[in-house]
């Protein structure tokens, strides 16, 4: 039987211990510290898209093309899968390799660049970990298929030993990649955004790789854990577990089928706040939301949370937003629910007015100083 969460002081993202606000003010500071080194390019002929700063990839203009850097890490989702595989006895450990590799991808793509390489990063607390040959197995092989599924190779990594850093039973995932953006008209960093741009929601796979620390404070509290039952009859833990969608066929595909693409946004960290993510003051005005899986209601349900802190830290069924001219829209839509069968939600309008975002049915407005991460 599930927990009465409503019944007591709602569990928020902060009081598990994440909070935005304390680490945006640090991210601020490493973003000035980091443009002051971007002269060192210039050894090598070539040059920093500066407008590149505070977006979720790195991009810097090499010979006629662009490139992108990210870096991204999975968080704490491979803690839920070590708990599930005492239920049900698979490790799990394939699908959060997705997840950790689409975290890194989907963060790359949004700038307009196709990934080339993928890096893994793999550190542990103790190098027995790896001696769990079936876990290992589903790691590795999860890994390879999510960077095909991404069109991308696999360079190669780091798995570091961090003794004394990293707890001895558990791994830290995370990685890099690189990718081109080619031809350059490609490039997509907020300046193509005008007043009248649609809004296109992408369908989320559920709760993705975000905000799985309040998720897993809440299964220590259920009676029955990761093993409770949600209202579709799936275990929370294996809702929970779900992979993440990997965005890359998708956007090219629209843009091989000359979609004017303004802007993208993974809705990740900080949920729908992501979608003022340009640094524009435009006002981005929902009129349509998804209806949101059941793994969020729970999580609401049992956390306490109203629907501000649900959609300021959560996809809310909306994994990816594409910014595009109201000409482009039914062709886009068309496009991804007949190539990709993916649920797309022409969902809001750009317009002129301060920076926020306004989500009508749910009479929310988040003011641009709840995404201050520039």
């Amino acid at each position: 039987m599930a927990g009465k969460g409503s019944e007591q002081e709602p569990q928020t993202y902060a009081s598990t211990g994440v909070n935005y606000e304390a680490m945006d003010p640090f991210k601020r500071l490493a973003q000035l510290k980091a443009r002051e080194t971007s002269s060192n390019l210039r050894r090598f002929g070539m040059f920093e898209i500066e407008a590149s700063r505070g977006e979720s990839a790195y991009v810097w203009r090499e010979g006629d093309s662009y490139r992108a850097f990210v870096i991204e890490g999975l968080g704490t989702k491979n803690l839920v899968a070590d708990e599930m595989r005492k239920i049900t006895g698979k490790t799990y450990y394939d699908q959060i390799a997705q997840d950790t590799v689409a975290m890194i991808v989907n963060d790359l793509i949004v700038v307009g660049a196709d990934p080339q390489v993928v890096n893994a990063y793999f550190a542990v607390g103790d190098s027995d970990w790896f001696s769990d040959e079936e876990r290992s197995k589903d790691l590795v092989e999860g890994w390879q298929r999510a960077c095909n599924l991404a069109g991308a190779v696999w360079g190669g990594g780091e798995t570091p030993t961090l003794k004394g850093i990293i707890s001895p039973d558990t791994i830290d995932l995370s990685g890099s990649a690189i990718g081109l953006i080619e031809p350059k008209e490609r490039l997509t960093l907020g300046e193509k955004i005008v007043p009248g741009d649609a809004i296109l929601l992408i369908e989320s796979s559920g709760i993705h790789a975000n905000g799985l620390t309040l998720a897993r404070t809440i299964a220590e509290k259920l009676p029955d854990g990761y093993a409770t039952e949600l209202s579709d009859g799936i275990m929370y833990g294996e809702a929970l577990l779900t992979p993440t969608h990997i965005y890359r066929k998708l956007i090219s595909y629209l843009f091989h089928e000359k979609i004017d693409i303004h802007y993208m946004v993974n809705i990740t960290g900080h949920g729908w706040r992501k979608l003022m993510r340009a640094a524009r003051d435009f006002a981005y005005v929902i009129n349509r939301v998804p209806t949101p899986q059941p793994i969020f209601e729970f999580i609401q349900q049992q956390s306490g949370n109203d629907d501000s802190e649900m959609y300021g830290n959560f996809n809310m069924g909306a994994g990816f937003a594409i910014f595009l001219p109201q000409k482009d829209v039914d062709t886009a839509i068309e496009i991804v629910r007949d190539n990709h069968f993916m649920d797309t939600l022409n969902a809001g309008v750009v317009q002129e007015g301060p920076r926020q975002v306004i989500i009508q049915p749910k009479n929310l407005v988040f003011s641009g100083e709840t995404l201050d991460v520039r």
